[in-house]
């Protein structure tokens, strides 16, 4: 047999075909939703999966405030932060984070679940959140994404 055919084809940013697609996240669990995203954003639903290339797609949510936790995480979880000052650590609960930013909360659930590094932060910049059902990004035609066909 021929070695060349079998040699193994990586796919590089230019040749990978990025699609946008649109997830509605309502009444959805955070961290079931975010990991689907995650999957997606990575490219692993792809044939041509590359671990160390941004392959993946674009995604879109809608409706982030509309999001739910199981259990108590709502009064329970705690999102620390650190303003840089000394005395800065700040905390703040779901239900309040919620009520302020709704986008965040879902943003960091999903960059959690990315990789660490500067393919990490690339990959992050794939995700576009929104609060309700309105988005700017109309003009890509993102395409709705049934999340039970997706599994992560």
């Amino acid at each position: 047999m021929d070695a060349l055919s079998y040699k193994t084809k990586f796919v590089n940013k230019a040749a990978s075909e990025k699609d946008w697609l649109l997830v509605d996240a309502e009444n959805e669990v955070v961290g079931r939703l975010a990991s689907k995203i995650a999957y997606m954003i990575r490219g692993k639903h792809k044939t041509n999966y590359t671990p160390h290339t941004d392959c993946g797609s674009n995604i879109v949510v809608i409706n982030a405030e509309k999001v739910r936790f199981t259990g108590a995480k709502l009064e329970d979880k705690e999102y620390v932060r650190y303003t840089g000052h000394p005395g800065g650590q700040r905390f703040a609960t779901p239900k309040e984070m919620l009520a302020k930013k709704p986008t965040e909360v879902l943003k960091h659930a999903v960059h959690g679940m990315l990789p660490k590094g500067r393919l990490g932060r690339t990959l992050n910049t794939n995700l576009f959140v929104f609060a309700g059902t309105e988005h700017d990004h109309a003009a890509q035609q993102p395409k709705k994404v049934d999340l039970t066909t997706i599994i992560a």
